[in-house]
């Protein structure tokens, strides 16, 4: 049974061969524009895009905590935004994170996985802007994905 690999680098650029999903965690109200997302936007367009339609036009799709949208950026690369946390921080109101909408979308992520045979990589997910702790995030990611015999690798960025 895979566990979870750390690797230090970056994790919109996986070096493993074969379909590789990069996820995160997005919030639901539309924004865009600090922290990982940044390093993703760097790299491609595609999954911002789809990231503001898909806001844009949530009276007649899933967008919602919970939500998972995978996005093909290369031809063996893809990306997931995942709904994971409630606005954001302002202010002194609490975390935003959501620790039940991201286990809802790694389950949702896993069956993406499974069905293109994907290995799934991620900085630590919920734990900078959203204001989560990794002890809460990471048995999520052991149960949902590599308790299910998935690859996942987790990257801290760095040297």
């Amino acid at each position: 049974m895979p566990g979870i690999t750390y690797v230090r680098g970056d994790a919109t650029a996986p070096s493993v061969k074969g379909v590789k999903i990069i996820a995160h965690v997005c919030n639901d109200i539309g924004g865009w524009g600090k922290g990982f997302v940044l390093a993703v936007s760097r790299r491609w367009p595609e999954p911002e895009a789809a990231y503001r339609a898909w806001h844009r036009d949530r009276a007649s799709n899933d967008f919602a905590l919970g939500a998972v949208q995978v996005v093909r950026v290369e031809r063996y690369v893809l990306v997931a935004n995942m709904i994971g946390q409630r606005g954001t921080r302002t202010g002194s109101k609490g975390a935003p994170v959501r620790y039940e909408a991201i286990d809802t979308a790694l389950a949702r992520l896993a069956g993406h996985a499974r069905a293109l045979g994907a290995s799934v990589h991620m900085p630590r997910i919920g734990c900078g802007l959203a204001g989560g702790t990794w002890p809460r995030v990471e048995p999520l990611i052991d149960r949902r994905l590599a308790g299910q015999g998935i690859s996942v690798t987790v990257y801290d960025h760095g040297d």
